[in-house]
Order: C-alpha cells, then sequence, then structure tokens
C-alpha cells in the first residue's frame, strides 16, 4: 500500500483519473492537476487538492510534479476521433504534455505510471497480444501514446527515471463519459436506459478485452510499488475477449430495457479483434478480480443515478 506520500495524479477530474484519486486519498496527500476540459470538479475526492493547470504549461505543473513521491499521468486527450480531426492538438497534449511531466520529475525523486492504450497495436491479428509486438497505430491518438511510451524509455535509460508505462483495453466503470466519442459500454448503457436502440456497427461479432475501471486502479497502484515495473511496459485487461453483441445482449439483460439491437455499417479504422495477454503483469502478482457482469451492474446502478 502507499501511504504518506505526496502524490500527483493528471487528469484526476477526469474518469480513470479519478478512481485513482479516489483510491489514494485515503492514506496519502493527493494533488490532482486538471484543465477541466473534459475533467469535472465533482469527480475530485474531498481531501484532494485540485489544481486547475494545463500539462502543456511546464511552469505551472513543474513544481507539483517534481515535489511528488508518485505521478499517475492520466490527462490526454483520449478521443480517436478527435484526434483523427486534430492531429496536433493531440501531439501538443498527449506527447508535449508528457514530456513536461518526465522534465520536472528529472528535478524530483518521484516514479511516474503512465497511461498508455492498446491503441498501440493497432489492428494486430497475433491474438493475444505481447506488449514485444510492433506498434502499428492507426489513428493519431495511437501514435501519440507509442511516442509517449518511447520518450519514459529513453528517460528510464538514459537518467535512470522510474517509471512504467500500461496499456490499458477497453476500460469501463462510473463516470465514464457517455458521448458521442466513449467507450461502447457507455454508450449502450446510456442508450439502454432511455429506452433507445444499441447500434452496432458491423456484425457484432467483433471483440474486445474489457476491464473494470477498479481493476485498472489496482494495476496502477501494484506497479508503482514494484521496482521490478521500472522500465517496463504491460498490458492491463482481463485476457478475456467479449463479442459486441454479447455486450448489448448483457446490458439489455441487466437494464431490463426494452432496447433493440440495430447493425449499421461498420465503420473505417474499427478494429476487428483484440485481448490482451496479460502474463508479464501476472508476473508482478496482477489478476483480475472483477467480471464483466459484476462491473456491469456497478456501473448500470451509477448511470442510473446519475442521469446523462
Amino acid at each position: 500500500m502507499i501511504r504518506n506520500k505526496l502524490v500527483v495524479v493528471t487528469g484526476g477530474a477526469g474518469f480513470i483519473g479519478s478512481h485513482l484519486a479516489w483510491e489514494l486519498v485515503k492514506d496519502n496527500d493527493v494533488i490532482v492537476v486538471d484543465n477541466l476540459y473534459t475533467g469535472k470538479e465533482e469527480n475530485v475526492p474531498p481531501g484532494a487538492k485540485l489544481v486547475r493547470a494545463d500539462i502543456r504549461d511546464y511552469e505551472a505543473t513543474a513544481e507539483l510534479i517534481s515535489n511528488a513521491d508518485y505521478v499517475f499521468h492520466e490527462a490526454a486527450q483520449v478521443s480517436v476521433v478527435e484526434s483523427i480531426r486534430d492531429p496536433a492538438f493531440t501531439e501538443e497534449v498527449n506527447v508535449l504534455g508528457t514530456l513536461n511531466v518526465l522534465k520536472a520529475l528529472l528535478e524530483g525523486h518521484g516514479k511516474l505510471i503512465f497511461a498508455s492504450s492498446a491503441a498501440v497495436y493497432g489492428d494486430n491479428p497475433h491474438l493475444p497480444l505481447k506488449e514485444t509486438e510492433r506498434p502499428r497505430p492507426l489513428s493519431p491518438y495511437g501514435i501519440t501514446k507509442a511516442t509517449a511510451e518511447e520518450y519514459l524509455r529513453v528517460f528510464h535509460e538514459l537518467y535512470g527515471l522510474p517509471v512504467v508505462s500500461l496499456r490499458y483495453f477497453n476500460v469501463f466503470g462510473p463516470r465514464q463519459s457517455a458521448n458521442q466519442y466513449a467507450g461502447v459500454i457507455s454508450i449502450f448503457i446510456n442508450r439502454a436506459l432511455k429506452g433507445e436502440p444499441l447500434v452496432i456497427f458491423g456484425d457484432g461479432k467483433q471483440t474486445r478485452d474489457f476491464i473494470y475501471v477498479r481493476d485498472v486502479v489496482r494495476a496502477n497502484l501494484l506497479v508503482a510499488e514494484s521496482r521490478k515495473a521500472n522500465g517496463g511496459v504491460f498490458n492491463v485487461a482481463t485476457g478475456r475477449e467479449t463479442t459486441i453483441l454479447e455486450l448489448a445482449m448483457k446490458i439489455i439483460e441487466i437494464t431490463g430495457t426494452t432496447s433493440s439491437i440495430v447493425f449499421d455499417k461498420p465503420r473505417p479504422g474499427d478494429i476487428k479483434h483484440s485481448r490482451a495477454d496479460i502474463s508479464e503483469i501476472r508476473k508482478l502478482g496482477f489478476e483480475p478480480e472483477w467480471s464483466l457482469e459484476e462491473g456491469l451492474k456497478k456501473t448500470v446502478e451509477w448511470y442510473a443515478k446519475n442521469k446523462l
């Protein structure tokens, strides 16, 4: 357990970052750095200090980061669609922002845990995906995550900075945005609760490796405390595939909705199949604890209470 430390969570008013902040604030001094571009102030836990700042602004964030014992770097432009529309902005936030965090950490003593993404793999048929696969991103978003990972590797090898990259697969849970660019689970749940049709692009046989956000928090805390993880890249997933059609049917069952399932033409650039090999993070002691069904029930409960 991380206790009595100064911890910075960038993007800590967002989806995954806020779950990390809520867990860490129990035993630590937590500073959330967030410009509230997509994050929400109400997501920040009581007891944590919110600093409204942009990670692209080195002067505004450097001192906070250099003083930290741990930095969980979740701040990012995470929309693939937005990255295609504005690759330069995505590069600024995801690459230059990460470079600012790394540079500030060189002035201090802290460890960086970086939120990377399975998007670095692209549409790779070699399932389950191992961390050793060559990155082949399909979007500017994926490129920025792969580039940031390389910066972490170089800062570790050149300067001895303790860093870890975590490649998140399809994370879901409470507080995830339900807009059109969000994850499929939040969109399906939001529509199911309104009795609207669940739209599947393609035949529904495409698969994803869904992981509940509480397991992602555990993975972060585990690698933060593990010296063996330093310099490493780890998949964060369950190692199980679920088809989009199975997912839609589960959500209809859990919500008790009258929603129908509607099929639309496949979207260009969508990955057909995705499943992680999690043997590397398992060596550190990680095992997913939440089943898809348990996670969905908790997520549906949250959405039902917080109508979006």
